[in-house]
């Protein structure tokens, strides 16, 4: 089949290297259009649990130096936190109403207040810890990232996974939540555990689909 110049459109050859027309290089217009097509393509579109890669998304190589996709990118429940938080206002509540009543003369109700809004410092303080907390799975490792100041990054290699296991407390159980117990073939790692994660048998079969994935 015949091609045609992007520059001028003029019909050349399909052995031609230079447009006759223009002299523009055609080979270098033909490897262009093929190696943005391929950067574009979106990788594993035939599973429910690996979706398209977007176009402009920055995600580092893998070992094998293609992009990696992100299969997904979960965090500990915050179901803790919602109830330190009703904790906090049904003590906060408490706390001035004995004030009010018992000590009026003793503690100032402004006061009294003051001590139980700083309640809610307690709650708060796990609520932006966990949110630091950060659970990220790829088509090659899974990733624990920790910390604010010091922030650590643990890499766990999928093919290093020899078996993933679901616990649960009998609290765990009931809230739905479950801490995921991942052995790693690395003795010096050891083990990994994503705590307290909702749904914690889904994530778990996703991280075993993927393994066998890579074991094919």
């Amino acid at each position: 089949p015949d091609m045609y110049c992007e520059k001028c459109g003029a019909e050349n050859s399909e052995t031609a290297k230079f447009c006759r027309k223009c002299g523009a290089d055609i080979e270098a217009e033909v490897a262009t259009r093929v190696a943005v097509r391929d950067a574009v393509t979106p990788a594993h579109t035939d599973d429910a649990y690996l979706p398209p890669r977007p176009r402009n998304a920055e995600i580092p190589p893998n070992q094998e130096g293609e992009p990696e996709t992100e299969i997904f990118s979960i965090g500990p429940t915050l179901v803790f936190v919602k109830l330190g938080y009703v904790a906090a206002a049904v003590g906060a509540l408490i706390l001035v109403a004995v004030v009010s009543v018992f000590l009026p003369t003793v503690v100032s109700t402004w006061v009294a207040v003051l001590f139980g809004l700083l309640l809610f410092l307690i709650p708060a303080f796990y609520h932006f810890k966990q949110k630091l907390l950060r659970y990220r799975l790829t088509d090659s490792k899974l990733e624990i990232d920790a910390g604010l100041v010091a922030r650590t990054t643990r890499n766990v290699p999928i093919r290093r996974i020899q078996d993933v296991t679901v616990s649960a407390t009998p609290w765990q159980r009931l809230l739905g939540i479950g801490d995921i117990v991942i052995d790693n073939a690395n003795d010096a790692a050891g083990k990994a555990v994503l705590k307290n994660i909702n749904s914690p048998k889904q994530y778990a079969e996703v991280l075993l689909k993927q393994m066998r994935r890579l074991d094919r």
